[in-house]
């Protein structure tokens, strides 16, 4: 007699063999092993030859933002140092609120944006997209 399979049967053997999501990860493993290289790969095959990448947990570095609490951020510059950008996570998740701030000349930033706030689920791919897109806005990526 053949082993009948139910439905749930199937479903349990489709949830063992896939692997989870790189975004289900969790958060400062899923920055630190794939969106900040990811992010720097792309950034070097845009033509920027000096651009370094950071991740850590700071204060934000905003004038007349006054908080001592401090929140992760990717921290990008290049050009030596005369552009920076940051990109803040409020919350400890991909999924929540996020910001952007960048600076000039080696000035610190003078505003803070939200970014990505559209976003229902929030990929890899959908991350570093956001973040090329925003940093091209500013022309710092290609030229008109």
């Amino acid at each position: 007699m053949a082993e009948e399979t139910t439905p749930n049967a199937k479903l349990t053997a489709k949830k063992k063999g896939k692997p989870p999501a790189l975004e289900d990860k969790p958060f400062t493993e899923f920055m630190e092993q794939h969106f900040t290289p990811t992010l720097h790969q792309k950034l070097t095959e845009t033509g920027l030859i000096d651009v370094e990448l950071s991740f850590s947990q700071k204060k934000l570095a905003i004038p007349g933002v006054n908080t001592n609490e401090p929140y992760w951020q990717v921290i990008g510059t290049w050009n030596n140092g005369q552009r920076q950008f940051n990109l803040y996570f409020l919350e400890e998740d991909i999924s929540g609120s996020k910001a952007f701030s960048y600076g000039i000349n080696g000035l610190p930033p003078s505003t803070i944006e939200s970014f990505m706030i559209d976003e229902r689920k929030v990929t890899l791919d959908l991350m570093v997209l956001y973040t090329l897109q925003r940093l091209n806005s500013q022309k710092w990526l290609t030229r008109n």
